[in-house]
């Protein structure tokens, strides 16, 4: 294994973690659990993670003015700040 690999496997497990993180904060807040999943694409300097929930429960995970959404969105990136790291977070329908 060369040095960087393993950068690369630990740019993907800091993502990973910050995945988890938001997937423990959509799945208390959505009705339908089952139909909750999480894409975590990592790009050169920051990741992105895609958050697909059910038609019903996306105006819950978006929140009134978006309130909802931006505090994960805080939550994530406040993670991400501290593993040395930056992440988006966007939702799909």
């Amino acid at each position: 294994m060369t040095a960087e690999e393993t950068v690369y496997e630990g740019e993907a497990l800091l993502s990973d973690r910050i995945a988890d993180l938001v997937e423990y904060l959509v799945v208390n807040i959505v009705d339908d659990v089952d139909a909750v999943s999480l894409e975590v694409i990592d790009g050169a300097d920051s990741s992105t993670i895609e958050i697909t929930v059910a038609e019903d429960d996306v105006a819950k995970v978006i929140g009134r003015h978006g309130r909802t959404i931006k505090a994960i969105r805080t939550l994530a990136r406040a993670l991400a700040a501290r593993l040395g790291t930056s992440v988006a977070v966007e939702v799909l329908g």
